[in-house]
């Protein structure tokens, strides 16, 4: 059995890339047409612990060195979400999805789809309705991409509905493996009370990325996240046998990271399962309780957790 590698530099030989620094160096270590899906949530220039606030057009400049590094480690076949809110200044609100969208339309990838993903909590306003959505952007570089619907399908609304006329009547009208489940997506979001919770701000769900990873890529294919955070990228893409890069510059975000992995590995990390509908007081029964995630057999964490960086050449000639 081949145990799980990580490393803290890109090699082709890991399983596992945790880098501790800028995205830029480590995204200068990655090879052309490399990665199947990027799948991120840039800071919003909040003036996080993580990020110093900059005017809106040095934001703008910043995120767009970034997304071209991307777009050129991202494969032809790939697909690229970027998931973005709203930069808030004096009260007055931003769509960062309409800001960045000319970055990426001038690089010439085609959007297929502008998902909404909402969900309950979060702050509460008082000069204006409380936001809660944000968007994710997904971009694939080619019209040959790869997408696979199946595995992310949602329960029919009247799974045993037929046709009543026609050439097929009596034949069930919809697919018995579920509908598309649409571009608006109902997932709780990472609060005080959530399973996942750790100490980062603006936590993703577990559940939000494995939507992504699971139809957008194929096991053994590579998965960036260039803004990390504590790891849920990784968590989603090593359970479903898929590979992880990421970079992340918050020393303490970096060990959450490891730490969740261990626990993946050990079988008793907690996640909120895709299968679990959103809470209704209404019906407080229906329930589907935490599951422990565990990595395959293959995917065991090495005494030494992060190995030494290893001699594979890029395309860019680095080592």
């Amino acid at each position: 059995m081949t145990p799980l590698s990580i490393y803290h530099h890109f090699d082709q030989q890991a399983d596992c890339v945790l880098f501790e620094g800028n995205c830029l160096d480590l995204l200068k270590e990655v090879p052309s047409n490399f990665v199947q899906l990027i799948v991120t949530s840039p800071p919003y220039n909040l003036g996080k612990s993580y990020e110093k606030k900059q005017n809106l057009n040095e934001y703008v400049k910043q995120q767009s060195v970034i997304i071209n590094e991307c777009v050129r480690v991202l494969k032809s076949s790939g697909s690229l979400c970027w998931q973005v809110g709203n930069f808030v200044d004096n009260g007055e609100i931003v769509p960062l999805d309409l800001v960045l969208f000319p970055l990426f339309n001038n690089l010439k990838l085609h959007l297929r789809n502008r998902i909404v993903w909402h969900f309950e909590h979060g702050l509460h306003a008082s000069k204006r309705f409380s936001g809660r959505y944000e968007v994710i952007l997904w971009f694939t570089k080619t019209e040959k991409y790869y997408f696979n619907l199946d595995p992310v399908r949602v329960p029919q609304k009247y799974p045993q509905k037929k046709y009543f006329k026609g050439p097929k009547k009596g034949q069930l009208s919809g697919n018995p493996l579920g509908k598309n489940p649409g571009d608006i997506w109902d997932i709780p979001n990472v609060k005080a009370n959530h399973i996942e919770k750790t100490i980062h701000p603006c936590q993703f769900p577990v559940e939000l990325i494995e939507r992504l990873i699971i139809s957008m890529t194929k096991e053994e294919d590579w998965v960036l996240d260039p803004f990390m955070g504590v790891g849920t990228t990784a968590i989603a893409s090593l359970i479903h046998q898929r590979k992880s890069i990421g970079a992340e510059i918050m020393p303490e975000y970096i060990e959450i990271a490891k730490h969740r992995i261990t626990l993946a590995n050990q079988g008793v990390l907690k996640i909120r399962p895709m299968e679990r509908p959103v809470y209704d007081p209404k019906t407080p029964d229906i329930n589907i309780p935490p599951k422990k995630v565990k990595m395959e057999e293959r995917f065991q964490i090495q005494p030494k957790l992060l190995e030494k960086r290893g001699k594979f050449k890029n395309s860019r000639g680095s080592k």
